[in-house]
């Protein structure tokens, strides 16, 4: 699907808002319902229709829409930070005695999740070197549930073969989540290499103004909506139709200011 197209026009059915070109914000606590059938089956699946803002929010769809398809992949959640995205992720996938694989030097809330908070809960975590496959080899053990990478990462900008960690992970049953917030899906697609979960701190690059706070999550229909049920809905961390506006507008300038950001970088490394 074309880049442009997705951050263009994706999502957005114009007729239903008097074809307005920016998206109209549906700043509202609440949905009513023409009908109690109606109202019924919402009820019954939270996740296919608008009851309450803390769940699915039309303004919100919009965006979710656009980041699935930026991605390749079936779903996305929005989430009111980046850190509260990574939380969900993590905590929809471990129970107590579980165990974590994370790449060392992780994004510091990532870090003081895994060595603060998890262990309270009887959940523990195995730091290794990502640039070798054969150190997730080493670490996994019987009770290993996930796979953390961040690729580049946060403090040392150090690749890992994702692909290849994938693989390791899925004839191992382990799911596998990775930080693309460097990249985006512009640069890089997680899914097309076989990660399951993919998050963005969507206050770095799909913002672009320094003026929200946000995070992202893409995968699958039936992974994500699993999280919404429990994790996105019960800690109410999704993010406001005001937010959520603001990062459809970064969106429409995302090439361009990467590319900026790219030139840039090659000017600095030749000068050093």
């Amino acid at each position: 699907m074309d880049i442009s197209y997705i951050i263009n026009e994706l999502g957005e059915d114009r007729e239903d808002y008097f074809n307005a070109v920016a998206p109209p914000i549906i700043q509202t606590s609440n949905f009513a319902f023409r009908t109690v059938a109606d109202m019924h089956r919402s009820f019954t699946d939270e996740y296919s229709g608008y009851i309450y803002t803390k769940g699915l929010n039309p303004t919100v769809d919009i965006l979710r829409k656009k980041l699935a398809a930026l991605d390749e992949t079936e779903d996305c959640l929005i989430f009111n930070s980046g850190s509260s995205a990574i939380f969900a992720s993590v905590m929809a996938n471990v129970k107590s005695g579980d165990h974590i694989i994370s790449i060392k030097k992780p994004y510091t809330w990532a870090y003081k999740l895994f060595n603060n908070l998890l262990p309270r809960f009887g959940v523990s975590t195995t730091y290794v070197d990502g640039t070798r496959i054969e150190n997730f080899e080493k670490a996994i053990q019987p009770n290993t549930r996930i796979i953390y990478l961040e690729s580049p990462n946060s403090w040392t900008y150090e690749l890992q073969d994702l692909r290849a960690v994938a693989d390791l992970a899925k004839s191992k049953g382990i799911i596998t989540i990775c930080d693309n917030s460097y990249c985006t899906p512009l640069y890089q697609k997680p899914h097309s290499l076989g990660i399951d979960i993919s998050l963005q701190s969507a206050t770095k690059y799909i913002s672009g103004h320094s003026d929200v706070v946000a995070g992202v999550i893409t995968g699958s229909h039936k992974i994500l909506s699993g999280i919404f049920k429990n994790e996105y809905l019960t800690t109410g961390t999704g993010i406001s139709p005001f937010n959520a506006w603001l990062l459809i507008r970064g969106l429409r300038t995302l090439p361009i200011r990467l590319n900026t950001v790219s030139e840039n970088t090659k000017r600095v490394i030749a000068f050093l």
